[in-house]
């Protein structure tokens, strides 16, 4: 019964000490999955116009935001703001981009998990495609990027 009531007490101060502004209501999960699709699509528009940082848009701004892929992980908004740059340049050689399958799930009030598979490609065809999952916050802001694992599979 001790470790019962031990137990009871920990998940108590866990909830009592979670962050709360505006992290109260639950998250309904179309409307996660609209802003999420919606925000893709922003980034597919921003990509595919050569707007770096309104590809950028949707990660959020902090040391904490973490990208992994083949070459292990980087941290910080800056950071990952760099890894991309070089596509973006004047005479940079980036291929279109669109976003396939999208899956998403609400994790908390305030957290949410998609998966979905990304495709480069030039007019018919595909150059580079690969499959990613992205853990998004809810900000003042709205939905940010916290954390994106990408992977090629091609």
């Amino acid at each position: 019964m001790l470790v019962h009531r031990a137990t009871i007490a920990l998940v108590g101060i866990a909830v009592a000490c979670a962050p709360s502004g505006g992290r109260s209501e639950a998250t309904d999960p179309a409307a996660f999955h609209a802003a999420v699709d919606s925000l893709l699509t922003e980034s597919e528009y921003s990509w595919n116009g050569g707007d770096l940082d309104g590809f950028l848009y949707w990660y959020k701004r902090g040391e904490e935001t973490s990208f992994m892929g083949a070459g292990g992980p980087i941290y910080g908004w800056e950071t990952i703001r760099s890894r991309y740059a070089p596509r973006f340049g004047p005479d940079a050689d980036r291929d279109s981009l669109r976003f396939e399958g999208l899956q998403t799930r609400p994790l908390a009030p305030w957290l949410g998990l998609a998966t979905a598979r990304y495709v480069l490609f030039q007019g018919d065809s595909i150059t580079s495609q690969g499959v990613f999952t992205l853990v998004l916050e809810r900000t003042t802001e709205g939905w940010r990027i916290i954390h994106d694992h990408s992977n090629e599979t091609d």
